[in-house]
This record gives C-alpha cells, structure tokens and sequence, in this order.
C-alpha cells in the first residue's frame, strides 16, 4: 500500500470581469483603473492575450476594508 501525500482541496475562487467588479464596488470603470494605477484597488490577472479579470474573494476584501475605513473616520 502506498502512502500518497495529504493535499488540501483546491480553493474554489471566482474571476470576476469587470462588471461585476462595478456592480459590487459602485465603481466606474475609469475610477477602478485610477485606483490600480495607484495601487488603492486589486489588480487583475490575465484570462487570454485580451481579456482580464478579478479574484473575488480580493475584491471581498477591499469591500470590507472600505467599509471599516468608512466607519472608523464616523
């Protein structure tokens, strides 16, 4: 009987394309991509030569931190 080595499931993470990302930030396009430029928002990863897209739980994450932000300056 072999031993074969112990490996954690896979991680089951969405891509996200751009609408979404708008839908869920409340963000325009133009303002998300100023906020990359100045690394103040995710970045995305390359699906093909054209075509990108967002890790969401990334995107989750920047949501959480906006609003604890948000909150803290109340």
């Amino acid at each position: 009987m072999s031993q074969q080595a112990i490996t954690e499931p896979p991680l089951k993470e969405r891509i996200l394309r751009l609408e979404d990302v708008k839908f869920r930030t409340g963000l325009s396009r133009t303002a998300i991509y100023r906020m990359m430029e100045n690394r103040n928002f995710p970045r995305p990863i390359s699906l093909g030569l054209r075509s990108v897209g967002w890790v969401e739980s990334e995107i989750d994450t920047w949501v959480q931190g906006q609003i604890l932000q948000s909150r803290r300056e109340v």
